[in-house]
Order: C-alpha cells, then sequence, then structure tokens
C-alpha cells in the first residue's frame, strides 16, 4: 500500500468519525418520533414525511433553512440512488423498497442559530403468498342496500406527487382482479345499491415516474356489509342566511341537522366564531348547549339539535359569521349565520309616536285650561291687528249693581262699582263703562234708559251680593207692576226658555229682584243674552253664596252661573287674608284709590283683573263673518 492511499484511507475514517460525532453531540431540538409509521412492502415505493417545515416551528419563508436526512440505525446520511433513494426538501422516498430499508430515520432542520430533529419510522413487511393486497389493510363497514364510496388512502402521495408537477395513475382491484371504473385520479371508488356481493379486499394502486423510475404503491381497504347504517349529515338549520337581533338583548340560534339511516350516527356537532370552538359553559357569555338526538320515523333518520347562545348581545358580535360544523366518518358539513343588528321597530316607533301625541295633547289641554286666560289675553294682545278697532257701540260693559236702599247695597259694594272698578277697566285697561249710579241722565225714563244704554254696549256686568236676590213682599209688589207692564210686554214675557228648556223665571213666583231698576236691567239683558244671543252677560260675584242663598237666585241667573260660572271678588279677597272662609265686606277702605287690607291688588296682571278682562270683549270688535268671528271669540 503505498503513501498516498494510505492517507486517503485515513482521511475518510476521520470525516466519517466526525459526521457521526457531530450527528450525536449536536445540540438540536428533538421532537421524537412521528406519531404517523410508514408501511411498505418489498419492491413498492415509500414516501417519509416530517412536519418540522412547519409554520408553527420555523418562519420558512423568510429564514433560511438546510435539510439532512440521516438514518438512526446507521448513522449514515441518506443521499439520492439512482431507483433506490431520492430526497426531494422534506421528503425521503424509498423508490423499490426492501427488507433492509426498515427502521428510523431522521431529518435534521437547521437555520444559521437553531437546530431541529425529528424521527419518522419505516415498516416493511411481506406479503402472504398467494393473496392479493397488502398485509395491512383498513375497515370500512358499508350500508346494505344504499350508494356509497370508499376513498383510497393515498391522498397524500397524490398530493405530493401533484407538487411535483409529476402525472400519476391511479387503478381500483377487488381482490386480485381490476376495477376498470376505478381508473382515475379520483380517490374515491364508488359503489352503486351496495349488496352482499360487495365485501371483499379493495386495493387502490398509485403508479408514477420519479427520477427516471417507475414505482408504485398500494393501500388495501376490507369491505363488510352492514345491514345499519348511517348517511352524510343533512343541514336544516342554520341555512346560510343572515338574522337580526336587538343589541343588549338575549339571542338564541340552533343548528338543526338530519341524518339519514337506521344506525345511530356518531356526530360530532360544534359552533364556531372566529374560528374559535364555543363551549358548553354556561357562566360563559357565549355558549353551546348540550347536543340532542332523537330519532324520525319518516325518513328513517336520526336528528341532532345544538344550540348557540348570547347571553347579551354587544357591539362586537354584530356583522360576524358563525358557523356550525358537524363531522361523522361519512364525512362533513357545515351551515353558518350572519348576525345582523335589528331594524328599528315600526310599530314601537309608531306607538311611541302615537303615545307622544297624546301626551302632548293631554298636556296640551292641561296648559290651556290652567293658563287658557293668559292665553286668551296674550293672543289678544299679540294679534291686535285681527280685530276692527269700530263696531257702533258706546260702551265695552253695562255695569248694574245694588243701588242704595236696596237688599244687597253696601258702601264697598258702590266703592267697588264706582271707583275699583274704573280705576283698573277704565283707566289701567282702556275699557268704556256705562256705570248705573254714576251716567244716567237726569229725568231719563228707567225703561228707555236700560233698554237704550243696554243696546250701546257689548256686554252686561251683573254685580251681585249675597243678599242681592230675596222674596219680595207683598206690599212692595202692588207698587211695581204697573211700571213692569211696559218692559214684560217688550221682552215677550220673559218667561221663556233657554235651550236646554229651563224656565228664565224673571217674573212671576217668589224669587226676584228687590230693586225695580236692576230688575228691568236683568229682564232686558237677559232676553238678548240667553234668547238672541246678541248680548254676554258676565256675573260678578262680590260675596261667598250658601246654598240657602243660591236657592234664592233667579232661574236665568242660575242658568247663567252654571253654564259659565261667574268672576269672584270674594275668592280674591280670601286669597289675601290666606283662608278659606267667608269673607264680608268692611269698612274701612283706603282712601284716594289705595288698596285696603283686604282687597286684591288694582294691577291689570292680578289674577281677578285678568279674569275679568277675559270675559270682557274686545274693544272695537266687531262681527265681519261667521269665520272671524269664530276666531275673536277665544
Amino acid at each position: 500500500m503505498n503513501l498516498n492511499s494510505t492517507l486517503g484511507s485515513f482521511l475518510f475514517v476521520l470525516w466519517m468519525s466526525g459526521i457521526c460525532a457531530g450527528f450525536g453531540q449536536e445540540n438540536c431540538t428533538d421532537y421524537k418520533l412521528e406519531d404517523g409509521v410508514i408501511f411498505s412492502v418489498p419492491g413498492e415505493a415509500a414516501m417519509l414525511n416530517s412536519t418540522l417545515l412547519s409554520p408553527d416551528i420555523l418562519n420558512f419563508t423568510s429564514i433560511p433553512y438546510n435539510i439532512t436526512w440521516m438514518n438512526s440505525k446507521t448513522k449514515r446520511k441518506m443521499s439520492n440512488q439512482t431507483g433506490q433513494t431520492l430526497v426531494v426538501r422534506e421528503t425521503l422516498w424509498f423508490l423499490n423498497t426492501t427488507l433492509d430499508d426498515a427502521g428510523e430515520y431522521v431529518m435534521i432542520l437547521r437555520t444559521p442559530s437553531e437546530c431541529y430533529m425529528q424521527s419518522t419510522k419505516l415498516v416493511v413487511n411481506l406479503t402472504v403468498s398467494g393473496e392479493c393486497g397488502r398485509p395491512l389493510k383498513t375497515c370500512k363497514h358499508l350500508p346494505n342496500g344504499v350508494s356509497d364510496n370508499l376513498n383510497c388512502p393515498l391522498r397524500d402521495y397524490i398530493e405530493t406527487l401533484e407538487s411535483y408537477n409529476i402525472l400519476s395513475s391511479l387503478k381500483w382491484y377487488k381482490g386480485c382482479d381490476p376495477i376498470l371504473d376505478g381508473e382515475t385520479k379520483d380517490t374515491k371508488l364508488v359503489i352503486n345499491s351496495v349488496k352482499t356481493e360487495h365485501r371483499g379486499i379493495y386495493t387502490c394502486t398509485l403508479t408514477f415516474t420519479l427520477d427516471g423510475v417507475t414505482a408504485s404503491v398500494s393501500e388495501s381497504i376490507e369491505v363488510t356489509i352492514n345491514e345499519e347504517y348511517s348517511w352524510i349529515p343533512q343541514f336544516h338549520e342554520p341555512a346560510n342566511e343572515a338574522v337580526k337581533a336587538q343589541k343588549g338583548s338575549q339571542f338564541t340560534k340552533r343548528c338543526l341537522v338530519f341524518v339519514p339511516g337506521s344506525e345511530r350516527p356518531f356526530v360530532n356537532v360544534l359552533w364556531i366564531f372566529r374560528s374559535t370552538s364555543v363551549l358548553s359553559q354556561p357562566s360563559a357569555r357565549i355558549y353551546s348547549s348540550k347536543k340532542r338526538m332523537w330519532p324520525q320515523d319518516n325518513p328513517i333518520g336520526w336528528s341532532l339539535e345544538k344550540l348557540l347562545i348570547i347571553s347579551e348581545l354587544r357591539l362586537e358580535d354584530f356583522n360576524i359569521n358563525y358557523t356550525c360544523r358537524v363531522e361523522s366518518h361519512r364525512g362533513s358539513s357545515e351551515g353558518y349565520f350572519t348576525l345582523l343588528p335589528a331594524d328599528p321597530n315600526i310599530f314601537l316607533l309608531i306607538k311611541l309616536v302615537f303615545g307622544g301625541v297624546i301626551v302632548l295633547f293631554v298636556v296640551s289641554v292641561i296648559i290651556y285650561y290652567t293658563f287658557r286666560i293668559d292665553i286668551v289675553l296674550w293672543f289678544r294682545r299679540t294679534f291686535s291687528v285681527f280685530y276692527t278697532k269700530k263696531d257702533g257701540k258706546l260702551y265695552d260693559a253695562y255695569v248694574t249693581y245694588p243701588q242704595p236702599d236696596t237688599c244687597g247695597f253696601s258702601e264697598e259694594v258702590e266703592r267697588f262699582a264706582l271707583h275699583t272698578l274704573p280705576e283698573v277697566l277704565e283707566k289701567a285697561c282702556g275699557y268704556k263703562l256705562f256705570i248705573v249710579g254714576r251716567d244716567c241722565l237726569p229725568g231719563q225714563a228707567i225703561v228707555d234708559s236700560v233698554e237704550e244704554n243696554i243696546k250701546s254696549s257689548r256686554c252686561f256686568l251683573l254685580l251681585y251680593t249675597a243678599s242681592t236676590f230675596r222674596k219680595r213682599h207683598t206690599s212692595s209688589t202692588s207698587g211695581i207692576n204697573n211700571n213692569l207692564t211696559e218692559s214684560n210686554n217688550q221682552n215677550n214675557k220673559i218667561e221663556s226658555k233657554t235651550s236646554d228648556g229651563s224656565s228664565l223665571g224673571l217674573d212671576g213666583g217668589d224669587k226676584v229682584f228687590s230693586d225695580t231698576r236692576q230688575y228691568l236691567e236683568c229682564v232686558a239683558a237677559m232676553h238678548r243674552a240667553l234668547l238672541e244671543g246678541s248680548l254676554k252677560v258676565v256675573l260678578v260675584e262680590l260675596e261667598e253664596i250658601t246654598p240657602a242663598q243660591l236657592a234664592l237666585f233667579p232661574e236665568s241667573v242660575l242658568h247663567l252661573r252654571k253654564k259659565q260660572g261667574a268672576v269672584c271678588w270674594w275668592k280674591n279677597l280670601q286669597k289675601t287674608q290666606g283662608r278659606r272662609t267667608c269673607v264680608r265686606w268692611r269698612e274701612g277702605e283706603q282712601k284716594g284709590g289705595e288698596d285696603s287690607p283686604l282687597s286684591p291688588s288694582l294691577s291689570p296682571s292680578s289674577r281677578f283683573w285678568k279674569e275679568m278682562r277675559y270675559h270682557m270683549p274686545v274693544r272695537g270688535k266687531r262681527v265681519v263673518s261667521a269665520e272671524k268671528n269664530a276666531l275673536l271669540n277665544l
């Protein structure tokens, strides 16, 4: 042996020792043995893959890496050998497997800073003499009487070859006989109307050419016939739909699946959203119920139900797909729905608007009846342009009150009629009043004066006290009957009927005025007010009236008092005193037009005078048309 050959042999041994030492001592993260074991038979191809090249372990798209396959038994690096082995990226191919190839093979993945390793086991079995098919077989139960299919277990081989752009062909065999219908790339073999004779060993064989070598690999399926069967699940709900719900409400949606067949199916039902399975934990805001299953008779099968429950809908729950997935050995299917926010409830909106209108109407009515006097006075003041200033009347009101030496007369009544009333209505408010006892012409006949001045007035103010009306004594009636004859004839015996049928009661009976002039005034006023409707009568009540005193009132006054009420001076006196008692007129009203302690303010803005102004006609008001008259009579 020469020196050169000796030195070469030494260097080879040293290099091999370094590789072995590196393989055993390199600090690599060991992912242990791959879960799947690869089975093969002599003469066929076998493909070994590793899961190291995964995004979960390494970002292999941006980090450079190197892959090495090693035989863990011989510590020999696997390399390409024509017709025997081929390394393509993370795949180790055995193109013509032998019994010696059995063992564990390690894939080592190195990066500039890391090292990973994982083992894959190859088992090589001998075929049984005289038997067609692989020694290890998968099992498949086909239901009798229905159509079904067989899936070839070589799907991984086909997908890997397709990634190399290598064509392959697939053939199906039953026992040793080829099935012509199975000569396709499709991994499925369809069996129509399964029968007893379809039981047996089915083998799918994949043939391909790799690295110039034609190789094949086979897998076998042992088929048995089952009288009971279940089929692919059929989705009923959800049906790929959009579902609307109200934010803040509780939401429930069911997943309803029907599995045809007589056999009780083994089916897994899952609710999924945002790529996460919903767990059956009622303590969570979003959870699923337990699966419920019950049999069906027509058609024969089983129904399954699982609820998705959201205890309170939030904004982030909307515009998301919620998927129900069903998985079984027959296959898997899924359905979904999209949760959308509900449209506004138009009926609820209508109810709210209608309720709001009703509330607004009720509040408006309450406000109007509470503040109607202020509203009407404001309207008259603001829209005074609507009112005509002249209508041919001389006076805004004809004022009558108990005269001296008659029942109901007092200095306070006279002061109110001759001083207080003009002080406010004439001086402050601008009304023009005809007041009996102040504006009468000397020597004028009573009947003519009353008739003429009432015709010249827009309204009639009747001031009375509790004793203004009382029973007439016989001695006094005989003296005035002749004076009343003409007036009674003029007014057609005012013993007429009002619109509601009640008697006016101004002549006859014992309920009369104690003063002749006031009687005539009331006869004329009541005739125009109640029968003709041409005069407005305003009752001004100066004292609180008891029921016994009210019983002595004429029917016409009672009718008006009931119909339109009276403006009560005594209520304002009670308010001033601070108690709800009957207040009599007393002496002591201050001179010079100043307020007495018992009188209310003389300001037109006080409550009593607002009410008086409300009942008084609008100054200069003229009836032009029915429409305008209705507006101006506010």
